[in-house]
């Protein structure tokens, strides 16, 4: 025979563990103690199962009731976030979207994607923390990042998003003054600006489909950033290798100059980065899936377990 359970009594079982007792529970839930307690009793002998221990100071849960606590708690979460996304279906996405991003890829790429979104949903709110600190979700409260490195931390989802490829650039201004080089090897002779250089040099290797060039440069202007680095770029203190994505504006208008187009490096992937849950607001995944129709490659979400850094 189909056992039926009466989810009012669950629903009330559930109110007593989690407030502590009775009283408590009879307070919260603006119903006479008695009620409460008869509620509970009524749910136990459906049950066949003691599932709390009375005494004069407290309530504690059985074995068995510890494992119904369990499963009716989830069971009840559960239901609650049906019914808050379905009602959320009713309406227009509203409330604060928290996101950071590195402050290159900020700048260049997440401020039109953002003005953009804000322009079809206009009862969102979106507050962008603009670091290349790695800010820790979770802690900081924070629903989305931007990230570059493969993640290791299983509280966290990670989408990939679009490759990140790399590009010899120059402004017009440093190839007036300097010439342009004609190989790979020719630019040992030129002054470069370096990401993370080790005593004013790095090495930089590029490849095409069919080869591959290394070589040594050096450069008086060195950087951590890529915003910088472009800017540096821009006003000709000498050749970079930058992600395209920070300069393909300044190589539109003509102010700088792809050298070696069909070379080029990969520097990663992009991944859009939130902490895993059950339930996402309706505003959230808007977002999600707006920043992975713009910025992403078909991939599978993925978890790993550390966390990610820049």
């Amino acid at each position: 025979m189909e056992r039926t359970i009466d989810w009012n009594r669950v629903s009330v079982f559930v109110k007593v563990v989690e407030d502590g007792g009775f009283t408590a529970a009879a307070r919260s839930l603006r119903l006479p103690k008695s009620s409460v307690s008869r509620s509970v009793a009524l749910l136990e002998k459906e049950l066949g199962a003691r599932l709390l221990q009375r005494s004069t100071r407290k309530v504690e849960l059985t074995d068995a009731g510890r494992t119904f606590y369990d499963q009716a708690a989830r069971a009840m979460t559960g239901v609650e976030e049906a019914a808050l996304a379905v009602a959320e279906l009713q309406q227009s996405p509203t409330g604060l979207i928290r996101f950071t991003a590195p402050l290159d890829a900020g700048i260049a790429l997440l401020a039109p994607i953002l003005a953009e979104f804000l322009g079809l949903h206009p009862g969102v709110q979106v507050e962008a923390i603009v670091t290349n600190r790695v800010v820790d979700l979770v802690g900081e409260g924070v629903d989305f990042a931007l990230r570059v490195a493969e993640l290791n931390d299983s509280s966290l989802v990670a989408r990939r998003l679009r490759r990140i490829d790399t590009g010899v650039v120059a402004s017009t201004a440093y190839l007036a003054r300097r010439g342009t080089p004609k190989k790979v090897s020719e630019l040992a002779n030129h002054d470069c600006v370096l990401f993370r250089p080790e005593r004013g040099r790095a090495r930089w290797t590029l490849s095409c489909p069919d080869s591959e060039a290394s070589v040594e440069v050096t450069g008086v202007v060195g950087a951590d950033d890529y915003t910088f680095l472009r800017r540096a770029v821009q006003v000709g203190l000498g050749i970079g290798l930058l992600p395209l994505f920070v300069i393909d504006d300044l190589i539109a208008s003509g102010e700088v100059v792809r050298l070696f187009p069909t070379f080029k490096t990969q520097h990663g992937h992009f991944h859009l980065v939130y902490p895993s849950a059950h339930y996402l607001p309706r505003r959230s995944v808007v977002f999600r899936d707006f920043i992975l129709e713009r910025l992403g490659e078909p991939a599978a979400s993925q978890k790993t377990s550390a966390p990610p850094k820049k």
